[in-house]
């Protein structure tokens, strides 16, 4: 059996001049756990070009979803940029990743920090019933430079929350804090500046950071992804994995081509 399925694209939409989304069909043999990744992509003079993607969507859907960038002159995105309805694109059967729910130990609040197109594999675990019933709370933290970049931003406070199926627990438990660096938004700066002021914790209504109760899932730049893992090393944080659930895992498969 081929490692790959072929799948169709049934919508794509621009939300920016530079990021995009799109949805595609769903064999049902494909099964992933929210907050995964998995390869996509399309074949280039014969041979699979390929890049990892979080799915987007949730592990119950019947579509699946995929959150990018446009690089123009990047080997993929600047293909897929110019996806239409109708068109095939390759999906690796065998979804991995370390953003899932069993490499957290139990805590009360959980931390989706998310920059970019990183905010991907978070738009799957909030529509996932079991991760209210592992958390109290769930605070989805997107930080981009320019409020035009805070895509998905209607869906997660007006649609979500209508949601049939899990729109209770997100009315109930669900934190969306968008934050802009390069123009004056409600929520002004970097992540990790609202975290070591203090003033994301203050702002959501939680207490200031503790081991005990917090849990920390980060996907997005390398800088971002640098910054955090710092603040926490230095708490003496413990990163989890596959092997031994921690207090924050990372995802490194970052799409930037």
């Amino acid at each position: 059996m081929s490692n790959f399925i072929e799948e169709r694209v049934l919508s794509v939409h621009h939300w920016t001049e530079s990021l995009f989304s799109f949805r595609t069909t769903r064999d049902p043999s494909f099964r992933f756990r929210s907050g995964q990744f998995t390869m996509i992509g399309i074949p280039v003079n014969g041979k699979p070009l390929l890049r990892a993607y979080s799915v987007a969507s949730a592990h119950y859907e019947e579509e699946l979803e995929f959150f990018s960038i446009k690089v123009q002159d990047g080997p993929l995105t600047s293909r897929l940029q110019h996806l239409k309805e109708g068109d095939a694109i390759m999906v690796s059967r065998k979804p991995t990743g370390t953003l899932v729910l069993d490499n957290l130990a139990p805590g009360k609040h959980l931390y989706l920090l998310g920059t970019g197109t990183g905010l991907a594999p978070f738009l799957s675990l909030i529509k996932d019933p079991e991760t209210y019933e592992r958390f109290e709370k769930v605070i989805i933290v997107h930080g981009v430079r320019f409020k035009k970049d805070l895509a998905y931003s209607e869906i997660i406070s007006e649609v979500l929350p209508n949601d049939e199926f899990v729109g209770e627990m997100i009315r109930d438990q669900l934190i969306y804090y968008p934050t802009v660096t390069r123009e004056e938004f409600r929520n002004h700066g970097r992540i990790t500046e609202a975290m070591t002021s203090g003033k994301l914790f203050s702002d959501v209504g939680l207490p200031a950071m503790n081991r005990d109760d917090d849990r920390f899932m980060l996907c997005g730049s390398p800088a971002m992804l640098a910054d955090v893992r710092a603040l926490l090393d230095a708490k003496g944080w413990i990163e989890g994995n596959h092997g031994e659930p921690g207090d924050f895992v990372i995802e490194k498969a970052f799409v930037d081509k």
